[in-house]
């Protein structure tokens, strides 16, 4: 255990313990399929290896001036861990799944569980609900990463990491960091040092601080025009997508696709698979947005997508090797649930998504969520819902590895998880790839989507109707 019994989360962290509401949970879901995974070896896996991550042992705790890790006085692994032994039918595994999304994790313990179906036709079903404070989707993935070996005979390697207090150098970190960002006009974060003495072909160094103050004035200028074209972009049209939400979630997901169906579509045209990706969605949307005729053409829908921010800061905010924690903005792209057909929506999407990787919006929205927890609670939500009234869904895709891996020395056959969705986001869909195929995945409240099911098939329709 740490020597601090208890400490100040990161703001990035407490952001989703602030944006929380009792209809819509800041939880992720994971699901593997884990060939002959008994409930002894996983026992001993999750006590030896899991365990190695000090934060699993500590739960947050609201206090002044925010959100703390407070260590688990009772901690017991077996608080922790669920065995069930229904002879679950890929029917009734979905419904099930769908329930355990649905049950709340107890606040008087750290906010994580699994549940483990050794029974499960088709291998057994291992199931990880974790609140969105410990970690964000990447952080998860580098976890199974080190504790999932390529080959059943062999051991993680590496794996572990202390939970340090280390709040003053984080934020001592981010202040040089924008500071450095605004003086250098480094897009995506770069820091560039700047000269104090002037070169002899630029004057004097009066010359030289009024170049400075104008590249100062140009980024500062430049951050003022996307915050504010962010933050004037019109909400969603109102659709069924944005119904009031019911707190009851169902789930599904789909059969594995090959990967090289996706790649192939992506070299012919030219456009990366999330591009793809994303225009299967925008297909499976549109039928479901009550809308038509003229107003369909109106319309104006968004998907939030995450964005890995990690690359773009410097190394003193970069978490470490095997570290948790929230590290992505997001990026809302504009979805063409208007287009007529598959390569319209498909180059539209690439239109956008190139726009927006090359603006400051994930850094902006990574900001904005990170500063939640300091804003007064009676503003907390206006201040969201302006946020996140500029979405309808939110759609994550996170590629796993491309060969297959073991846990405890069984073959993991399938890896799938659902994204939390914040504010009246109602709709989550989330894409997976592992062991050369692909599968999607649909989280979605009762109010919004009453038949995830029929959502994928639709999606998989449109993947079948580009050309090769």
């Amino acid at each position: 255990m740490s020597h601090e019994q208890s400490h100040l989360l990161l703001p990035s962290d407490s952001a989703w313990l602030a944006l929380e509401r009792p209809d819509n949970p800041m939880t992720i879901t994971v699901m593997l399929r884990v060939e002959d995974l008994t409930a002894e070896r996983f026992r001993e896996f999750l006590q030896i290896y899991w365990m190695a991550w000090e934060r699993f042992r500590y739960l947050p705790v609201k206090r002044a001036p925010g959100w703390w890790w407070q260590a688990d006085p009772t901690f017991d692994v077996r608080h922790h861990l669920d065995v069930v032994l229904d002879r679950f039918s890929p029917d009734a595994l979905r419904e099930w799944v769908s329930a355990r999304l649905n049950q709340p994790l107890p606040l008087y313990r750290p906010l994580w569980k699994f549940w483990l179906a050794p029974n499960a036709e088709g291998g057994a079903a291992l199931l990880l609900r974790i609140h969105h404070c410990y970690a964000d989707g990447l952080s998860l993935l580098g976890i199974f990463d080190r504790l999932c070996p390529p080959s059943p005979r062999q051991h993680p390697a590496i794996y572990g990491a202390p939970q340090e207090a280390d709040l003053a150098r984080w934020t001592a970190a981010a202040k040089v960091w924008l500071e450095r960002l605004v003086a250098s006009g480094g897009a995506g974060g770069a820091s560039e040092e700047v000269d104090s003495e002037p070169h002899p072909a630029e004057g004097n160094q009066w010359q030289q601080a009024t170049r400075l103050l104008e590249r100062m004035g140009e980024q500062g200028l430049k951050l003022v025009h996307e915050c504010s074209e962010f933050l004037v972009q019109p909400d969603d049209t109102e659709s069924d997508l944005r119904r009031p939400l019911l707190g009851r979630r169902h789930c599904r997901w789909s059969q594995p696709v090959p990967l090289a169906r996706f790649r192939d579509i992506a070299r012919a045209t030219n456009v990366t698979i999330n591009d793809v990706l994303l225009s299967c969605v925008a297909a499976a949307v549109r039928a479901r947005l009550g809308i038509d005729g003229d107003d369909l053409e109106e319309a104006i829908l968004h998907a939030a997508v995450p964005v890995d921010i990690r690359s773009r800061l410097p190394g003193e905010l970069r978490p470490g090797a095997g570290e948790l924690g929230n590290y992505f903005g997001t990026v809302f792209v504009p979805l063409p649930v208007d287009g007529e057909g598959p390569l319209e929506r498909l180059y539209r999407i690439k239109h956008e998504t190139r726009r927006l990787k090359k603006s400051w919006q994930p850094g902006i929205a990574w900001g904005l969520a990170a500063s939640a927890s300091a804003i007064p609670e009676p503003w907390r939500e206006p201040v969201a819902n302006v946020f996140y009234r500029k979405a309808s869904a939110v759609v994550s895709n996170v590629p796993g590895t491309p060969e297959p891996r073991y846990m405890a020395g069984c073959r993991i056959t399938e890896q799938m998880f659902w994204v939390p969705q914040a504010g009246d986001i109602g709709l989550g869909i989330s894409i997976v790839s592992y062991a050369g195929q692909v599968q999607f995945g649909v989280v979605a409240d009762e109010a919004v989507m009453a038949d995830p099911e029929a959502f994928l098939d639709d999606c998989l329709q449109e993947l079948a109707r580009f050309p090769g």
